[in-house]
């Protein structure tokens, strides 16, 4: 606004701001993506506030890889307004950067590997540099990621007398009620297939965007995945609205001590704090369903092997396919992996671990941020 009046902006000052061609902007004039809809003083045609706020999505989906036909399907879609836009496109740009990671993970194996002298078989580089690389970080699940029953305990007693109970990021169907009628959603299909004969029925979806009617379920659960989703507040609301119950396990850095819990941040991987840059608050995600929040201990010999329960069996994280299974190695990168396991590596033969973290061995089960969430 300039003077009070609304500011329009040429052809020429857009492609300019936005780092395309004139050229560009005329063929979405011509197609009907995105049209100037004003005039300049001089009678000009000019970009409105919210041509421009148009463009942006349209330049944003674009670089994305998007074709321009599913494009104008989605910024023309009439339930979808800017702030929903503003999500999908940062959930994107994250699971692109998840994909960059991996991929630079591979790349670094690779070289690793040829160092050695070791070529790769031709499956093993189409795996990782193939179109499911992204799928491929979850390959190792079945090998480590078990339910823990002492866990699993709680969830299903949160989950109260609910028959019909939704499990949103089902991921290979661990903690899933054996005594329920079960419907997963799940979007990874690798995830998907490596859910075991006689599993519940899974359903390819997102968390943010549920295909199913209000309170269709009794209760609605998810269990260590909200940190995946591209939009957490909007997952959960979701999980409110399809169920009229929720049960939810996801992980607390809101207290102002929260790296000192566990001492693989403290001492080893700093670049996990990284990671959770944005995460909303515990109490952010707690009114997004509406209840409350419990902390969940971790057992010492935890069956289930996500990024914590190693806490009293530090050789495990020396273990590759431990690794593999648990998306945050995956996420800080190669270079903060294996430094963070080579110096863990020494500190346990030379016993400076026994020695820092000496209290723990009396210790049968750990607070280190697991949250139940219930509502």
């Amino acid at each position: 606004m300039v003077g009070g009046v609304e500011e329009h902006l040429t052809v020429g000052r857009v492609a300019g701001l936005a780092g395309v061609s004139v050229r560009t902007l005329h063929h979405y004039d011509e197609i009907g993506l995105v049209r100037p809809s004003a005039r300049t003083a001089a009678g000009y045609r000019a970009y409105s506030a919210a041509d421009v706020e148009r463009l942006r999505e349209v330049l944003a989906y674009r670089r994305l890889g998007f074709g321009l036909r599913e494009i104008a399907r989605l910024v023309d879609d009439p339930a979808t307004d800017t702030v929903a836009h503003l999500h999908r496109l940062r959930g994107l740009l994250l699971e692109q950067r998840d994909r960059a990671a991996a991929t630079v993970t591979a790349i670094d194996r690779e070289l690793e590997a040829r160092a050695m002298g070791i070529r790769t078989t031709p499956e093993e580089q189409l795996t990782m540099f193939g179109a499911k690389l992204y799928d491929a970080i979850g390959s190792d699940y079945p090998a480590t990621r078990r339910t823990e029953p002492r866990i699993a305990a709680r969830v299903w007693d949160a989950l109260g007398d609910a028959r019909t109970v939704l499990n949103v990021g089902a991921g290979t169907g661990s903690y899933e009620p054996p005594d329920r009628d079960v419907t997963a959603v799940e979007p990874s299909a690798v995830m998907r297939a490596q859910r075991p004969t006689g599993a519940a029925r899974c359903v390819a979806a997102h968390a943010e965007s549920l295909p199913f009617e209000d309170k269709s379920f009794d209760a609605a659960m998810a269990f260590s995945t909200v940190h995946h989703w591209r939009d957490p507040i909007a997952g959960l609301r979701e999980m409110r609205r399809v169920a009229r119950r929720v049960v939810v396990v996801t992980y607390d850095a809101s207290t102002p001590a929260w790296r000192e819990r566990f001492w693989l941040i403290r001492d080893y991987l700093p670049e996990f704090a990284d990671l959770l840059v944005g995460w909303p608050s515990l109490a952010d995600l707690t009114r997004a369903i509406g209840g409350r929040a419990e902390p969940v201990l971790i057992p010492w010999d935890c069956a289930d092997g996500f990024f914590e329960a190693y806490w009293r069996r530090p050789e495990a994280y020396l273990d590759e396919p431990v690794r593999r299974a648990v998306s945050v190695w995956t996420r800080v990168g190669p270079q903060a992996e294996l430094r963070a396991v080579a110096r863990l590596r020494d500190d346990l033969s030379s016993g400076r671990w026994a020695e820092r973290n000496r209290d723990l061995v009396a210790l049968d089960a750990a607070e280190l941020g697991l949250r139940l969430l219930v509502a």
